[in-house]
């Protein structure tokens, strides 16, 4: 708005002057061109102009002509913005010194680029200015332009100085006043600035602007309702800006005089500096929010916070923690109580938020640290807190309730803060557990005997006589297991736990596993008897009674228990037929044993005693005469069950049937079938010993000399040093000296690399050497044995080979071993090993077709334990997310969450809040990610994911706090998980970009 005033003056000023040189012209009337070119000048036609100027000084015949030709060819030069106008200018200067324009070109030039906002230059000019030279009205000017000129250019005091000079001027002074009191009032200088501004507040020019400035100084020096009566009065009156500007004055100073609820309509008007909120202005909205209790719109406000580390923050971030406490978000709450807690700024706060912090850590659980850490931090760094006591309390319950056991245990038995015997004995107890269900026996032992010397609480005291037998119990201590077993049974506590309900079954069977079966009789005897025990083990008890009764030799009794399992029509009903089909036999009633064997066959076309069956089917028809039979059934069993251990010992009783009918050429077939088949065996050697006899019956004795000469494993001059070099390492190894054992069984091999025991010798060597840890040394061993054929060495050998090749994940030998395994093993555990391991080799190596197909095997047998269930459930679920079967993984993941414990249990609770996301249920995934934290706290790697998706669903539920916090911590604190945290990273970076687009305060990161 000076500019005009400005222009008008310097307009009057050139009209004058102007004038007065056309009076000159006038007056001397000898120029005409001289005359012709002024007029174009005034006219503003300043080429034309300068182009006959300069015709006239090139043709002047006085100095007084050319120097005022040089005046206005530099004057048009400076108007026509040409490059060297400041050089003319200059050159006229120091050419005619005399002339008397030269002050006045010095001030017009000034003028002239100040009229144009050209401040520099009219700068430059104006330090050229002779003041003494100058009139007082030009003076006036002169000091006011130069003023302004400092003032735009930043140099205030250069500003002042001219600017003081024409305060009280008549013409001038109002602006000047203006101009002081502006400067005054961004220098803090409010009573100088207030002064200024009173002096000029009844001109309309300025009311609009002083309104405001003084406004913002009143709310400056804490004048608050000051501040807010003149920002009230100029906000009709003011543009969009300034409407903001004013708005956000008066609503801070509602809220700095506690007025919270008059702050919020101004505080909401305001639009930010560029369009931009920053943290302040968040935190003032929210605040008042907060104070008026209206806790969902301060969490909207103080949640858009983001990266502050400042007071401000500090102090939101606590009234955001309250304001969800409020709201009954507790996990919310969780996170920034810790952010308040990390920041030092106000100490009270800080020590405030950790308390309540450790408090909610322990309530619901925590993602970053187990809760025990988080309590022992607070009391360390708050030793003095008058909650000590109250969070030492929770300290020692939340070793139970965070299931973080390991952790607890190290943390109780490394301090002596935590002198507390009962919770000791409850956590040895619980680590006891989780060291068993991982298969850690004589692990687990160790932690019950430390629960069991704090007998503090009965309960547990029983519960760990319990497990403490059944890890005897699977370490094969069974005197020391019973010993275990029958103290529980005794105590008063042990009634009243779910361990209880089956004791009398493990009694039974530690029994039958000490061989002691008089005993085991009657023990399972009496538990098959009572009612209301599970079907399964009563059917198992019922087994097991047979069997004790068979080993006893009591058959009838036997026969009896045998047929309530067949009744019951339960697993292994097959095997309860099959072994009541024996004991016929043992009666003398071996008919009947044949037509139950018959029965047998018939009924159990997939039984694994298939083989068994046709073997004993074979020798009971040899028993009764039958041989015609006998070979009958041998062949089938033959031609059937081709991969049975029975094979070669059919072959060898056909040999011998034929051998003892006088067929002997039949016989040698069968003979020389055994050992071309099965070459190292003890059939093999049996067939040889048994053709020798019929080659010497026949006469055909050259003939057996030229065959035995080409077996390899026959070597008939050495037999006798052959067996007994053997002999002497099978001597140590039955009296368990491995040791000695290992030497003997490795000269033998040495000396007899093809000898009568090769087999054997080559199995032992390899289990005494996979007990003692030489597992890569048993490798070649078992090989040996799984290459040679069938025998009773072959399953053990092809179980143990393939657990070796897992151990050192060489998948791809492993996978042909296990699925000989499974198709040629005789005991259930070991097809149940073999498909299980399948299905985790082929997983490794990718091939996700066969893991499910596997998988699927798996749990078709319906005696497998929970956690292999649980594991076949989890290989179908992995495998289907890495096909993008996303469907079948949810259900999959379903079916483990029944069942699983530990990781297995961590992973598919990962996966429910996982596919709750992917239903958008964004708040129940954080449910389900939050109980990762409260019950799976030492699974970091599915708590480490579970952030991200918690991050991930905050931020799709507006939470741009709670996700950048939690993506913060997560990169902070689980390093280990470099693609977790890549992912992270990238996260990170596309909220903070879309937040900085309307939060001064966040900075957009790269990721």
């Amino acid at each position: 708005m000076h500019y005009k005033s400005f222009l008008s003056i310097l307009m009057i000023i050139a009209a004058s002057f102007i004038g007065f040189s056309q009076q000159s012209a006038v007056y001397t009337n000898d120029f005409a061109d001289y005359n012709k070119a002024l007029d174009l000048y005034n006219n503003h036609q300043y080429k034309a102009a300068q182009t006959l100027f300069k015709e006239v000084k090139s043709n002047a015949k006085t100095t007084s002509l050319e120097s005022d030709c040089a005046y206005y060819v530099a004057n048009c030069a400076v108007r026509l913005n040409q490059s060297n106008a400041d050089e003319l200018m200059e050159d006229f200067v120091q050419n005619y010194p005399s002339s008397t324009k030269r002050n006045s070109a010095y001030i017009n030039v000034a003028n002239y680029y100040f009229e144009n906002g050209q401040y520099n230059y009219a700068r430059k000019w104006f330090d050229e200015v002779d003041e003494s030279s100058l009139s007082k009205s030009e003076l006036q000017e002169f000091y006011f332009n130069n003023g302004y000129a400092y003032f735009k250019a930043g140099r205030k005091g250069e500003a002042k100085k001219y600017l003081n000079r024409v305060r009280d001027s008549k013409e001038y002074g109002s602006q000047a006043k203006y101009y002081l009191g502006f400067m005054a009032y961004e220098g803090d200088d409010y009573e100088e600035a207030n002064e200024m501004f009173d002096q000029v507040k009844d001109e309309n020019r300025y009311n609009r602007n002083l309104s405001y400035f003084q406004a913002d100084m009143n709310f400056k020096l804490g004048k608050f309702q000051e501040a807010i009566n003149l920002g009230k009065e100029q906000l009709e009156n003011s543009n969009a800006l300034e409407r903001s500007e004013l708005n956000k004055i008066i609503g801070e100073s509602y809220f700095n005089l506690e007025q919270y609820d008059q702050a919020i309509p101004y505080l909401q008007e305001y639009r930010g500096k560029r369009g931009k909120w920053n943290n302040t202005d968040y935190y003032q909205l929210g605040y008042a929010y907060y104070k008026q209790g209206d806790y969902q719109k301060a969490v909207s406000e103080f949640n858009k916070i983001i990266d502050g580390q400042n007071h401000v923050a500090q102090n939101a971030y606590y009234h955001l923690a309250e304001s969800y406490i409020e709201l009954g978000k507790k996990q919310e709450a969780l996170n920034a109580f810790k952010n308040a807690s990390e920041m030092g700024f106000d100490e009270k706060i800080q020590e405030d938020a950790a308390l309540n912090y450790a408090k909610l850590s322990y309530e619901i659980g925590n993602n970053y640290k187990s809760i025990p850490e988080v309590l022992t931090e607070f009391i360390e760094k708050y030793p003095e807190s008058r909650e000590r006591e109250e969070i030492e309390e929770l300290l020692v319950d939340s070793y139970v309730t965070s299931k973080n056991y390991e952790k607890a245990l190290n943390l109780l038995e490394s301090s002596n803060d935590y002198d507390d015997k009962v919770v000791y004995q409850k956590v040895a107890y619980y680590r006891g557990t989780e060291l068993y269900i991982d298969g850690n026996y004589s692990g687990a032992l160790v932690l019950f005997n430390k629960s069991l010397a704090e007998r503090n609480n009965q309960t547990f005291t029983a519960k760990a006589t319990y497990w403490k037998a059944e890890c005897d119990y699977n370490l094969e201590n069974f005197s020391e297991a019973l010993i275990g077993y029958k103290e529980f049974k005794g105590m008063a506590a042990a009634k009243n736990t779910a361990e209880y309900e089956n004791i009398d079954y493990n009694i039974a069977y530690t029994y039958f596993k000490r061989k002691d079966y008089a005993t085991a009789i009657n023990a399972f005897k009496n538990y098959a008897e009572k009612s209301n025990i599970p079907k399964t083990q009563k059917n198992d008890a019922y087994l097991r009674l047979g069997d004790s009764y068979f080993v006893t030799s009591d058959y009838w009794s036997a026969m009896e228990a045998y047929n309530n399992a067949i009744a019951m029509k339960g697993i292994d009903s097959d095997y309860a037929y099959f072994q009541k089909a024996i004991s016929y036999g043992f009666v003398d009633k071996n008919d009947r044993k044949i037509e139950d064997l018959e029965a047998f066959l018939s009924k159990y076309n997939k039984s694994i005693y298939r083989d068994d069956a046709y073997y004993e089917l074979g020798n009971t028809y040899v028993a009764t005469g039958n041989t015609q039979k006998a070979i009958q059934s041998y062949n089938k069993l033959i031609n059937e069950q081709s991969s049975s251990s029975f094979v070669s010992k059919a072959l060898l009783k056909q040999g011998l049937i034929y051998y003892n009918n006088d067929q002997g050429a039949e016989a040698l077939q069968k003979f020389k079938k055994v050992v071309q088949d099965y070459p190292g065996t003890e059939e093999a050697n049996q067939a040889v010993k048994t053709a020798r006899v019929v080659y010497v019956d026949l006469g055909r004795t050259d003939e057996y000399a030229s065959w035995v000469s080409t077996l390899d494993f026959v070597e008939v001059s050495d037999s006798d040093i052959d067996n007994a070099t053997y002999e002497a390492a099978e001597n140590q190894f039955i009296e368990n000296n491995t040791t000695a054992a290992k030497k003997g069984f490795k000269k033998y091999l040495n000396d007899f690399p093809n000898g009568l025991h090769a087999l054997s010798a080559h199995f032992y060597l390899g289990q005494l050497q996979f007990r003692d840890e030489e597992k890569d040394q048993a490798i070649p061993h078992y090989k040996y044995v799984v290459e040679q054929s069938r025998s009773e060495f072959t399953e053990q050998a092809l179980a143990r080979l393939s657990q070796l090749y897992l151990e050192n994940k060489n998948y791809q030998a492993a996978i042909p071993v296990l699925k000989r395994l499974e198709q040629e093993a005789d005991f259930p555990q070991n097809i149940t090993f073999a498909q299980s391991n399948l299905m985790k080799a082929y997983y490794q190596l990718e091939n996700y077709e066969n893991t499910v197909q596997y998988a699927e095997k798996v749990l078709q047998d319906t005696k497998i334990e929970n956690n292999v269930k649980s594991d076949a459930q989890v290989f179908i679920a992995r495998s289907a997310i890495k096909t993008g079967d996303e469907a079948r993984a949810k259900t999959a993941y379903q079916e483990v969450k029944k069942i699983a414990t530990g990781s297995l249990a961590a992973e598919a609770q990962y996966y429910d809040a996982y596919f709750k996301r992917k239903e958008d249920s964004f708040e129940a995934s954080n449910e389900a990610a939050q109980i990762l934290a409260r019950d799976y706290s030492g699974y970091k790697k599915w708590g480490a994911k579970g952030l991200l998706l918690m991050g991930q669903n905050f931020y799709d539920l507006d939470d741009a706090y709670q996700a950048t916090y939690i993506l913060d911590a997560l990169i902070e604190n689980f390093q280990n998980y470099p693609d977790v945290i890549e992912e992270a990273k990238a996260e990170l970076a596309r909220i903070k970009s879309e937040q900085a687009e309307t939060n001064s305060s966040v900075e957009a990161e790269q990721n």
